[in-house]
């Protein structure tokens, strides 16, 4: 209402200064004041019944009413001008829109995953991304020992270029040999992909772990990736899995270490992307205390229901926006 007022006034100004002196960059300022119109949908007719109003209270001569419709042309006229840029902008926005909305489709076809069954393994995931495409991904791979393969990788980014960068992790993973006991040389192998294919400006860090279901053990490596958590069922603490090595691309020869830990019946291993961690409240970030509280609180239920159900709280707790992409995985040894 405050912005209509100001027009109304704008427009009754141009209008009296108009009137006294017939000036072009008078009208200039008329056919300027019509893009404001569309901004703030203030509709033609209402245009015309504002100069009417003001027509009528001003004692205009023949002339001064025949020039106070050079006003209303030109504001027409420039009304008709910004309408049609408006509506080619807004075609050319559904247009990217429903391209968008292909890609994103053909990206989840692409980086689909299915939760594979391990004997003795509860496994749950949920990956959601914070707009349209995903800058997360996370893969399970089994090989020919029934050893299973869990990657989880996040650009720091978002949007189109991230969703390309991590399409380009999935083939590369796709590329790698089916023997993948080692995720040090995993990470080795995609670092020399990321390094020579990916912008600088892009950012990847991954964490790449093999779960042995006959030695019970889980080995991993981390390339700057946030470290997750292992259970331990007998102590009832959380310890964080402590991983150190570089992010993707940085330096063409990174060496990764590679870590391990000894899983028991109950213990839970507990994979995510700062998504998770940097979940916005207006109080600022959740800290990693704040992530424990909410696995514990659903400790006692399937793998897949407790990755549900945090994700559901965190939603809530950001008002149902997220701020950056989700992505949460629980392993839990059932025997």
């Amino acid at each position: 209402m405050a912005f209509r007022d100001t027009i109304e006034s704008k427009y009754k100004d141009i209008m009296n200064h108009y009137l006294k002196d017939q000036n072009e960059q008078i009208l200039y300022q008329a056919q300027k004041l019509s893009r404001k119109l569309i901004e703030h949908q203030i509709a033609p007719e209402e245009i015309i019944s504002l100069h009417k109003t003001i027509m009528l209270e001003h004692n205009l001569t023949k002339k001064t009413f025949s020039d106070s419709f050079d006003i209303l042309l030109e504001v027409m006229i420039g009304y008709g001008l910004s309408y049609r840029e408006h509506q080619s902008l807004r075609t050319e926005q559904l247009a990217l829109k429903s391209e968008i909305e292909v890609a994103a489709s053909m990206q989840q076809t692409l980086l689909g995953t299915s939760i594979l069954k391990v004997d003795g393994l509860d496994i749950g995931a949920v990956s959601v991304p914070a707009r349209q495409m995903n800058g997360d991904y996370h893969h399970f791979v089994k090989d020919e020992n029934g050893c299973l393969g869990i990657a989880l990788a996040d650009v720091i980014g978002k949007g189109i270029p991230a969703a390309l960068s991590m399409s380009m992790i999935k083939y590369a993973m796709d590329s790698l040999s089916e023997n993948r006991h080692n995720p040090g040389a995993i990470l080795e192998s995609l670092n020399r992909v990321v390094e020579q294919n990916v912008d600088p400006s892009m950012f990847i860090t991954m964490c790449y772990g093999v779960y042995n279901p006959l030695e019970h053990t889980f080995c991993y490596a981390s390339a700057g990736h946030e470290p997750g958590f292992y259970y331990s069922f007998e102590n009832q603490k959380f310890h964080d899995l402590d991983g150190k090595g570089l992010l993707l691309g940085i330096e063409k020869k990174t060496k990764y270490k590679e870590y391990e830990q000894k899983v028991s019946t109950g213990d839970m291993i507990i994979l995510f992307s700062d998504g998770v961690t940097e979940c916005r409240t207006e109080e600022g970030f959740i800290e990693r205390d704040d992530l424990i509280g909410y696995i514990e609180k659903y400790i006692h239920l399937p793998a897949q229901e407790i990755v549900t159900n945090i994700y559901k709280d965190l939603e809530r707790l950001q008002e149902f926006e997220l701020r950056d992409d989700f992505t949460l995985i629980i392993l839990k040894r059932t025997e």
